[in-house]
Parts: C-alpha cells; sequence; structure tokens
C-alpha cells in the first residue's frame, strides 16, 4: 500500500463516511464485540472512490472520528496522520470482490471466533440464525505458507473471495476466516458492524445447542426460507414499509 499522504477532500460525504466508520467501530465496543485493539470497521463511497477505516493498534476509547484513515480502493493514503489498519487490504479485497457492500466489520468475537479456530462453519439451527444468514456460516480453506509470507492480508481477502464464488455475499454478510477470526459486510458500516453482532449470537447459540445436542442437525429448507426471506426477500413484510 502506498504510504503517499495528499490532502482530505474537503467534501460533507468524506466528513459523513469517517464519523459513520467511526460509529460503526464503536459500536463493536458497545455489543461486547472488540477488546483491546482487536477488530476494526471501515465504509466505501464509491463514488468518489474512498474507503475510511480504523487506524491501527489504537484504543477504540481514544478514537475520534478524524482518527479515521482515508484511502482509495487501490490503497493510496489519501488523508491520515496514522497507519491504516493492518487488515486494510482485506478489506479493499472485500470491496473489490463485492460490489454492493458499503462497509466492512473485522471482529475477534468470542464465538465466532472459536469456531473459525475449529475451522467449523456455524450451523443453522434456529431462526434466530435465519434471520440473517441464509444457511450455514461459511469457514475458508487454510492459506499455505506462501500465502502467509507474502501479501498475508490482501491473500486472505483473496481466500474470502474466492469462497464466495459460489455464494451469494448478500444472503450470506459473513464469513469465518479459519484459525483467524470473523469478518462481515453490509450495505454500510453500522449495517456490518449490526450483522457483526448477529453473527457472534449465531455463533454462541450453535456453540450450546451443539453442547446440549451434540446430534443437533439444521433447521428445515423451508423454515430457513420463511425467516431470510419474509426479512430479505424479494417480497419481505417483516417491519414497516
Amino acid at each position: 500500500m502506498s504510504s503517499a499522504v495528499t490532502h482530505r477532500p474537503a467534501t460533507t460525504a468524506a466528513r459523513q463516511l469517517c464519523e459513520a466508520v467511526y460509529e460503526a467501530n464503536i459500536a463493536l465496543v458497545r455489543a461486547g464485540l472488540a477488546m483491546d485493539t482487536f477488530g476494526n470497521s471501515s465504509g466505501v463511497l464509491r463514488a468518489a472512490n474512498l474507503v475510511a477505516i480504523k487506524p491501527s493498534g489504537v484504543p477504540y476509547d481514544k478514537l475520534r472520528p478524524d482518527n479515521m484513515v482515508l484511502v482509495t480502493l487501490e490503497g493510496k493514503i489519501v488523508e491520515g496522520k496514522l497507519r491504516p489498519s493492518t487488515d486494510l487490504p482485506t478489506h479493499l479485497a472485500l470491496y473489490r470482490a463485492f460490489p454492493t457492500i458499503g462497509g466492512v466489520a473485522h471482529t475477534h468475537s468470542h464465538y465466532a471466533t472459536v469456531f473459525a479456530q475449529a475451522g467449523r462453519e456455524i450451523p443453522c439451527f434456529g431462526t434466530t440464525h435465519a434471520d440473517y444468514f441464509y444457511g450455514s456460516v461459511p469457514v475458508t480453506d487454510p492459506l499455505v505458507a506462501s500465502m502467509i509470507q507474502s501479501e498475508y492480508e490482501l491473500n486472505t481477502g483473496r481466500e474470502i473471495a474466492r469462497r464466495f464464488e459460489v455464494l451469494n455475499p448478500q444472503a450470506m454478510p459473513a464469513v469465518l476466516v479459519r484459525g483467524h477470526a470473523p469478518f462481515c459486510w453490509g450495505a454500510s458500516p453500522a449495517k456490518a458492524a449490526h450483522h457483526a453482532w448477529m453473527l457472534e449470537e449465531s455463533a454462541r447459540l450453535a456453540f450450546h445447542t451443539l453442547q446440549l445436542n451434540p446430534a443437533a442437525r439444521p433447521i428445515a429448507k423451508e423454515l430457513l426460507d420463511k425467516h431470510f426471506l419474509r426479512k430479505h426477500g424479494a417480497g419481505r413484510y417483516y417491519g414497516q414499509p
């Protein structure tokens, strides 16, 4: 990634993007999904070719909206006195692979990370899960040594994109990176952070379901369809118009 820095575009949209990304990062803390300096949120303004992301290693209680680092989708730093998150290349790879998303959230939340470390998908055992994720939350294949040693963060994003070659990122706004932790996304930074919260709850429910009944099976497709599509399908009727 380029270290060249120019002046931040003096636009209301850029300022609003930084504010939205700041709020999304703080939302991870409020939901109990971020500890120490782990995790990060970002947002994209595609019309301006801008991405805002949390700075690397800055404690959440020290964050301010003007700490967010602005970069282009190609990775050139546009504005920021601090280094961007080390996961920036992963975020950029996701924005390039999934052109409909507007925000990405990465956490090391407890239960979702347990599944990632175990290399296990999160099965859809119930309707709480089905309200947000259309089936089992997938897990990536492990990175080979050369992918870890060179361009590790970029290769993480590429591996997520490869895993989604046969999946719809809008119907499944989350993934578990094997041996690492989850990444989530959504139409905005706030939506991505919300999906991270719902992912952690789904993982917690699945973990305890398997403890109580190791032979538990995912819900029937008819029930999965009903709960996901009534909220997200073309004929959705959940909530207010």
